[in-house]
């Protein structure tokens, strides 16, 4: 599978939790204001793939290990130090409604108790947390072609040979009580929920991707596809709400009507993507506190799971219409910090791709055993990777692994030279008119003392040739 595919999968793991997945949101959000609310939806798809090209992209230019050292560098210190703490709060209030998301799942489809799907839920988020991070990801992104496939088949059983009085299901919608006043705004503090939801873990998966135009790909594929399932969703649940307007988990409501079998493995798919949503909320908090230290993050997960656990007993769809609203006003500011941040950083960010793809050339040259590098290349390969906005260190070894991961995926010499025309072309004289550039700007620009841990900014930098 191609990495961007599999960041696509994994932030759509990310995204689409309990109340997604098993249309409690879009019943209070949007289904709740009838046919309107469609477009609403229509609109939640489009922000979706925006910003999870900004957020990838971003993670990915930082090489990002939480959220705080993006937002260190694309805001003002008391503007960082508010959002760490909505985002932290909002991380931890979120995730246990997704362990209650998933108590309330496993008790409607299998008779479970609530308390044991919650604490299943807790002890696969612990669990998961002992994993290294390239396998969270592939567990992450596992359940996400289950998911599309059940809903695409909930959908044609919604619609195919069958007709509906769109009159009566609409004077239905309206009796659902909705969790904002209109649906514009709906969609505004909706999707401020979910970037609520994303960001943490967005970061971190866009920072564990060295070429940022893989990690730009891998956030709009997965928000296309975000958009394209909830859509598909919310008319399902639209054409079956004289059955299921007072269900907890609307869809797997609709699938219990076509087979007890398929309401089962939906069932199990929503939990696996219950379990997403909480492990990345859960995880990107432990990642904030844990400074490095996979022991102090074992901790900190540990710590906060557990007393998640024990708030998960206020109740699923309450939690949803109270709390939910609350946080999508928090995630506004977010929204603004992400569009501005992106703005400001958009040029360097071009730049970065290009320098990156031209390390990772000068890589695939070193490691080829057709070539070797000359010595001006190897001094413009560090030269590359100090001017970097990354750590100059884990750049250079994460460029060599892709390096060498790409070798082991080429057979040929032609394939490999295929491949460098299609994914790694740079304009050769651009890139050296930036590097004397930003030489001069980092000589200019000694770091003092208190500002050695921050990086050196690159700016006005000369890319009006960059397509």
């Amino acid at each position: 599978m191609q990495q961007s595919w599999k960041i696509a999968f994994a932030y759509i793991g990310v995204i689409v939790g309990a109340g997604l997945s098993s249309g409690q949101d879009l019943l209070q959000y949007f289904i709740s204001f009838g046919q309107i609310g469609l477009i609403g939806v229509l609109l939640l798809g489009l922000l979706n793939a925006a910003f999870g090209k900004i957020m990838l992209s971003l993670g990915s230019y930082y090489r990002a290990d939480n959220h705080e050292e993006v937002f260190t560098q694309i805001s003002h210190p008391i503007i960082t130090r508010i959002l760490d703490f909505v985002l932290i709060a909002g991380s931890f209030i979120m995730g246990f409604v997704m362990i209650a998301g998933a108590g309330s799942n496993l008790e409607q489809q299998f008779g479970f108790p609530f308390w044991l799907g919650g604490l299943i839920c807790s002890l696969l988020i612990i669990t998961v947390s002992f994993m290294n991070f390239d396998k969270i990801t592939n567990v992450l992104g596992v359940f996400t072609p289950i998911m599309i496939v059940m809903i695409f088949i909930i959908t044609g059983y919604s619609f195919i040979g069958k007709s509906h009085d769109w009159t009566t299901l609409e004077a239905i919608a309206h009796t659902i009580k909705p969790a904002t006043s209109n649906v514009w705004f709906s969609v505004i503090n909706y999707y401020s929920l979910c970037a609520m939801t994303a960001v943490s873990m967005a970061f971190i998966l866009g920072g564990s991707v060295v070429r940022i135009g893989i990690a730009e790909k891998g956030g709009t594929r997965g928000g296309l596809l975000v958009g394209l399932v909830v859509f598909i969703a919310a008319i399902s649940i639209f054409a079956n709400l004289d059955t299921v307007k007072d269900a907890d988990l609307p869809i797997l409501a609709i699938a219990n009507q076509i087979h007890p079998w398929l309401a089962y493995i939906y069932a199990i798919t929503v939990f696996s993507l219950i379990f997403n949503t909480a492990f990345s909320l859960f995880y990107s908090i432990a990642r904030r506190f844990a400074n490095g230290s996979t022991k102090r993050m074992r901790i900190v997960i540990i710590s906060v799971v557990i007393i998640g656990y024990i708030c998960s007993f206020f109740g699923f769809k309450d939690l949803i219409s109270i709390l939910y609203p609350i946080l999508g006003y928090m995630g506004l500011l977010l929204l603004i910090i992400l569009i501005y941040g992106w703005l400001r950083d958009r040029k360097d960010i071009i730049m970065e791709k290009l320098f990156r793809r031209k390390m990772l050339h000068l890589s695939l040259k070193k490691h080829s055993p057709h070539k070797n590098l000359s010595e001006k290349e190897r001094e413009l390969f560090h030269t590359l990777g100090d001017i970097s906005q990354a750590d100059t260190k884990s750049l250079k070894e994460d460029i060599h692994n892709e390096a060498k991961e790409i070798l082991s995926n080429t057979e040929t010499v032609q394939e490999l030279k295929d491949y460098v025309e299609e994914h790694l072309s740079v304009d050769e004289e651009v890139i050296h008119q930036n590097i004397n550039i930003l030489q001069e700007q980092q000589e200019e620009s000694k770091p003092t003392e208190s500002s050695k841990d921050r990086p050196i900014k690159k700016s006005n930098i000369n890319n009006n040739e960059v397509k």
